[in-house]
This record gives C-alpha cells, sequence and structure tokens, in this order.
C-alpha cells in the first residue's frame, strides 16, 4: 500500500522559484504520479468487484470472489487432501502386517468357513501359537512342548512295586514297601530347525522326560521309581482348511522312542511313528494322534504286548477359559478294552510364569514301568506351561 503524505512547498527553495520552470512541472509530475497510483489499483479492484458480482452461477461467483481474495477453494482444498492420502497410502500397504493365504494375517478363525468371508484374526490361534505357524514368528526358535511341571504330591490308589521286588531282593534280601505318595515332575521343549518361507513347513526335535521320584520314601533312600525319556523328530504342516466350523491347523507326522533307560528286568521301551491332526475353533482345540509301533513287538522284550493297554492312537481335547488351561485326554485298545484318562487342569499365572496344576488319570499306562497296571493317580503342584 502507497502513503500519502502532505507536504508543505517551500517558495524560498529555489527548486520552485519561477525562475527554475523545470522544478515546477517536475514536482507537479511526482505528485501525479504519487496520487495516481492507489487510484488506479483501486479503480481495478472495483472493476474486478463488479465483474463478480455480474457473475449468475453460485459457485463461479464464489470462485471469483476466492480468486480476488487468495483464498483457496474448498474443493481444491480437499483435491489436495486426497492427493496427500494417495501418496501415504503405499507407505501404510507396505508397513501392514502380512496376510496369511487363507484369508486373515493367520488364516480363518473362529469357525471360519472355507470360500467364504473371514477376518484377520488378532492374534495366532491356539495350534499357530504352539507350532509357530506365525508368520512373524522366529523361523529358529527353542519352545517349551509339553506341560512343564512339578507335582509336589502325586497319590496313586495302587502302586506298582512288583517290577522292583526282585531288585530289592537282591539287594537287601528282602522285599521293600513303596509309598503312595511321591513326586512327579516333566521337562520337555522342542527346536525348530527349519521352516519354510510362510512358516506353513517345518521340522521339529523334540525332548520330553517325566520322572516319578519317592522323595518321601526315607526308608529305601528315597530312589526315583522311572523316569521316562522320550526323543521325538517331527515334521509339521498347516492345512489352513476349514470345515464343519472347525479349523484344521495342524498336521505332523514324526518318530518317536519312549524308553526308561533301565536295564532287565525293569527295561521298558517302544519305537513309534506318529501323526497328529489338530483342529480348531476359538478357544477349544482337538488333536488326534494316531501311531503305528515299528519295533520288533514279536521279540522277546519286556513289553511285547504294550499295545494291548496303550492302544494304537490317543485324543485330546483343550479349552482355556479366562486363563485357565483344561485338558482331556483319551487313549486304548478298543480290542482289549484297556485305556486310560487324564484330566487336567492349570490356573491363570500366580508368579510370573508359574501356574496352579492338577493332573488326575485313571487306567493303564501312567508310566512306562506301569505300562500294564492299573490305577488312579490324583496330583497337585505347580507348572510353567501347557500343551497349547
Amino acid at each position: 500500500m502507497i502513503e500519502l503524505r502532505m507536504f508543505r512547498v517551500d517558495p524560498r527553495n529555489p527548486f520552485f522559484r519561477r525562475s527554475n520552470p523545470q522544478g515546477r512541472w517536475l514536482g507537479l509530475g511526482l505528485a501525479t504520479v504519487l496520487v495516481a497510483g492507489p487510484v488506479g489499483s483501486a479503480s481495478a479492484a472495483a472493476v474486478s468487484l463488479a465483474e463478480c458480482a455480474a457473475i449468475g452461477g453460485d459457485q463461479a461467483r464464489l470462485a471469483c470472489y476466492d480468486r480476488l481474495s487468495g483464498h483457496q477453494p474448498v474443493a481444491a482444498a480437499r483435491a489436495d487432501s486426497v492427493a496427500s492420502e494417495a501418496m501415504e497410502a503405499p507407505v501404510a500397504a507396505s508397513a501392514a502386517p502380512p496376510q496369511g493365504q487363507y484369508g486373515g494375517q493367520y488364516g480363518t478363525q473362529n469357525g471360519g468357513q472355507a470360500g467364504g468371508p473371514t477376518v484377520a484374526a488378532s492374534e495366532p490361534s491356539l495350534l499357530d501359537r504352539a507350532w509357530g505357524f506365525d508368520p512373524d514368528s522366529e523361523r529358529y526358535k527353542i519352545a517349551l512342548y509339553q506341560p512343564n511341571y512339578l507335582l509336589f504330591a502325586n497319590y496313586t490308589d495302587n502302586i506298582n512295586a512288583a517290577p522292583f521286588q526282585k531288585v530289592f531282593t537282591a539287594l537287601s534280601g528282602e522285599e521293600e514297601d513303596l509309598d503312595s505318595v511321591e513326586a512327579r515332575f516333566q521337562i520337555s521343549f522342542k527346536f525348530r530347525m527349519w521352516a519354510s518361507e510362510d512358516h506353513r513347513w517345518g521340522i521339529w526335535a523334540a525332548y520330553t522326560q517325566t520322572s516319578m521320584w519317592q522323595v518321601y520314601n526315607d526308608d529305601i533312600s528315597s530312589p526315583f521309581r522311572d523316569t521316562n525319556y522320550m526323543p521325538e523328530l517331527m515334521l509339521s504342516f498347516r492345512p489352513g482348511l476349514s470345515f464343519a466350523g472347525f479349523d484344521w491347523n495342524l498336521l505332523n507326522v514324526g518318530y518317536a522312542h519312549q524308553s526308561n533307560g533301565r536295564s532287565d528286568p525293569i527295561s521298558r521301551s517302544w519305537d513309534r511313528l506318529i501323526a497328529s491332526i489338530g483342529i480348531e475353533r476359538g478357544n477349544f482345540a482337538l488333536v488326534l494322534r494316531p501311531w503305528v509301533r515299528i519295533d520288533d513287538e514279536d521279540s522277546d522284550d519286556d513289553n511285547p504286548d504294550i499295545t494291548d493297554y496303550m492302544g494304537y492312537g490317543d485324543i485330546t481335547a483343550y479349552y482355556k477359559w479366562r486363563g485357565h488351561s483344561f485338558s482331556l485326554m483319551g487313549r486304548g485298545n478298543p480290542d482289549t478294552g484297556k485305556g486310560t484318562a487324564e484330566l487336567t487342569w492349570m490356573t491363570p499365572k500366580l508368579v510370573g510364569p508359574v501356574r496352579l496344576y492338577v493332573r488326575g488319570t485313571s487306567g493303564y499306562g501312567d508310566t512306562m514301568i506301569d505300562y500294564n497296571w492299573r490305577q488312579n493317580t490324583v496330583g497337585i503342584g505347580v507348572a510353567l506351561n501347557d500343551a497349547l
């Protein structure tokens, strides 16, 4: 904006004297320029406003006024915003978690139907988490496998002392009694040695050790009544199929050796090929494990008839509710009518990862030494994890 200032012409100034007509004309020209500038701008603005007022369309007239005022139209601002969002969209898409091949991040969950619309899961399912099918999980990892627990007191209503009497007689010359209450603990872990890029395939090695300890039996120096060792090698696969409201997310095939590491006459062992078929729905999972004995069951070993009592497979149901974990396992041989059932309950975490753990069984094969011995047991203690 040009500011006009009033000034007084001093006739005594030589520049304005009559003897200097060039000065008078120069002064008049300067005044004319100073006055004409803002008057011309105002006139141009008046003409432009008049032109905008003469426009008939509301939107066109508003756009004309916006141009004169320097204000950006709303539509243009919106277009800039859309363009900005379009530029940011590829970045957001690249930062999003990978999507599974069967709908959602980890496939269909909560009973999604095959071929139907699916919803991305907020976290891996029970089987996905247990077997590392989550694409974000570590490719090579060591994880807990079967429940790791310590039962301070494990009671049996029919302790099996028969296999040890020959040993007791040879050592002390007389039979010894075993306590009906003992401690029991289990250590179990697995290691994934290889996994495909999408983690749907994997090769696992596992080891489980279960010990029965006569810790309260001071009369015979608190021996370990039995310890079972079971190394395994497994190929795991995630089918990712859905049917009847369930998701089939586990198919394992592997080899297992189980023995108690003893010599005759209390040696027990067998070798098996085991498959694991797991389906799930929400907080419920069902795992079927058929097996085939591959060692020579007709040989003169210590347990040639183990399949009469342990059968040819087991099935386990898992359920989680408000941090509690429940499992129910059944196995047996329909031809002989012999088998066993196991029920477990694990509370939410109490201190760190530690939980209260209760386990009960009824039937044959609670341990390798008891494969052909029927008993009912119940134990209480603490655990670090459940199977799923």
